[in-house]
């Protein structure tokens, strides 16, 4: 390949409009791969919180001492932040005159609904982008393909003898907007179904929690009503 038909070079003699798009997609690529890196982070944080406190939660602890544990820290996420929202409306509850088992329960299961929903929330954050990303990179580089290719062969158009060598600056050039495309796209695919797979496994993980949590609060209400 000769110096003249380097990315380099490419990039710089394509028209403003492929170059436009050429940068757009490199600045998409660059900031998938710090969400790629930032969700990667806080997804395998996540999953080492829900076995540490599962693995503290099923050792027989004290529910009480357990949530004094919990609640004094700032930054509760996970399912400890599921535990301390239901238990601690679940007291509040008890504590309420003429207040009957089945709001009680209804309470604290809305109250950990609520907790869990929203750490869902929180570990889809930047998802979104990752799927458009992935889904119309190689859309805009194509874009800039059929550009680059129609500009070449306008000004091939206006030459009385076309060659080879005339026309492959602008056909490559074009063709590099499609890698680019490609380029970005396909770690954000990638990253986005590995994720989401994540997410739905601790999202199972949260439900079931809060399932084998209220089976517990439903029993001891009725051992203290007893």
């Amino acid at each position: 390949m000769t110096h003249d038909m380097s990315i380099t070079s490419l990039f710089l003699q394509a028209s403003p409009v492929v170059q436009f798009i050429m940068l757009l997609l490199l600045g998409t690529s660059v900031v998938s791969w710090a969400f790629i890196f930032q969700r990667n982070s806080a997804l395998s944080q996540a999953e080492k919180e829900v076995k540490a406190f599962e693995d503290e939660f099923w050792s027989g602890a004290d529910l009480n001492q357990l949530y004094s544990q919990y609640s004094q820290q700032e930054n509760m996420s996970g399912c400890s932040l599921i535990f301390c929202s239901g238990f601690k409306e679940y007291v509040r509850l008890h504590k309420a005159a003429g207040a009957v088992h089945e709001s009680i329960m209804d309470g604290a299961y809305r109250a950990m609904r609520v907790a869990m929903s929203r750490e869902i929330d929180g570990l889809e954050a930047r998802l979104p982008f990752l799927a458009t990303v992935g889904s119309i990179s190689p859309y805009v580089g194509l874009l800039g393909t059929v550009w680059g290719i129609m500009n070449a062969f306008i000004a091939l158009g206006q030459v009385k003898q076309a060659t080879l060598q005339m026309v492959a600056p602008g056909i490559a050039e074009a063709l590099i907007a499609t890698a680019i495309g490609l380029f970005a796209a396909i770690p954000a695919v990638v990253a986005y179904n590995r994720f989401s797979t994540k997410v739905e496994k601790i999202e199972n993980t949260y439900g079931n929690f809060m399932e084998e949590f209220s089976s517990i609060l439903h029993r001891q209400s009725i051992t203290k009503r007893g």
